[in-house]
């Protein structure tokens, strides 16, 4: 039994902030994606919208809690389209200097002022947003400072550039991104499991008793020729602690901190401990631990065309 050509190549995530790839193509001037930390699971009831005989009643479905920092946009990032190859380079910077005084920041020597861009945009291919959050606004239990970059999508560049005066050095909220019953996209890191054999890594069965003095390796590698191992073969390695996307993900909700008290459980979360930032509830589990980071992002294939339901939420508990 071969592993599956989907999840290959298994090796372990180098960091551990989420890479994002590709981002939705919309005309929409907005950010494509922001981080938040896993807290933790709970069901939540609902009322059912789909197309189901269900349709009307109240359901119960398993929601995961992710709690979302305090993140700030602490610069701009210009890209420019080099005409023989079409490939997007960096062109310059641009820093907000309060917020990257507060976050320690240092300023590179590239760096333009934000009245230069008017003048700049025929230059301009793509512009993207450099966000700075605050995990000790949270629970995660981690203090370092995280900076990401997230794009912002639609193709007119005059409303970008009016997007980035409106929201240069100001706090950026989840609620202004995304909405009640929207379908995102989540891309997180699964949670390791070390150095596995090959019937917990690659799904093959114990060997027979008779057959050989080892029950649990591996069989034969492959053919005589060609003389090597090729990749479809099950070894042992690295498990877990992979780059992972689940697309069209259901956000139930998004809450400020004042309802903390409402989804905080009695002990509080599992190695998490109590919400006590601004969170998000999403429909159906998450890859990766507590305190991990997960970061969404608009969907790709898009499931919101036909129009957002806002989900009628009942209950968390």
């Amino acid at each position: 039994m071969s592993r599956s050509l989907q999840y290959w190549n298994s090796r372990r995530a180098r960091l551990r902030l989420p890479r994002v790839r590709n981002n939705s193509k919309t005309n929409k001037i907005q950010l494509s994606n922001i981080i938040t930390f896993k807290a933790g699971m709970l069901s939540s009831f609902i009322i059912d919208d789909s197309n189901s005989t269900m349709k009307g009643t109240e359901i119960l479905k398993a929601s995961t809690i992710l709690e979302i920092p305090k993140t700030e946009m602490y610069g701009i990032r210009i890209y420019k389209k080099d005409s023989n190859t079409k490939y997007l380079s960096t062109s310059y910077e641009i820093y907000e200097s309060e917020t990257t005084k507060k976050a320690g920041i240092t300023i590179s020597n590239n760096t333009r002022n934000l009245e230069e861009l008017t003048n700049d945009k025929d230059n301009i291919a793509e512009i993207s947003a450099l966000l700075v959050a605050d995990p000790k606004t949270t629970n995660a239990q981690q203090h370092h400072k995280i900076r990401f970059e997230s794009k912002i999508t639609g193709s007119n560049i005059e409303d970008k550039l009016t997007f980035v005066k409106n929201n240069f050095g100001k706090e950026i909220k989840a609620g202004d991104i995304f909405e009640d019953g929207e379908y995102i996209d989540v891309v997180s890191i699964t949670k390791g499991k070390g150095w596995q054999g090959v019937i917990r890594r690659g799904g093959t069965k114990r060997n027979n008793h008779k057959s050989t003095q080892k029950i649990r390796h591996g069989g034969p590698l492959g053919a005589f020729n060609p003389g090597k191992i090729l990749f479809t073969v099950p070894r042992a390695g690295q498990l877990g602690f992979n780059y992972r996307t689940e697309q069209n993900k259901r956000i139930l909700k998004i809450s400020d901190k004042t309802a903390t008290s409402f989804i905080n459980p009695k002990a509080g979360f599992p190695n998490y401990g109590n919400i006590k930032n601004n969170f998000m509830i999403i429909q159906g589990s998450l890859p990766g631990s507590s305190k991990r980071l997960v970061r969404i992002k608009k969907a790709i294939r898009n499931k919101n065309d036909k129009g957002i339901k806002k989900p009628k939420l009942i209950e968390v508990g």
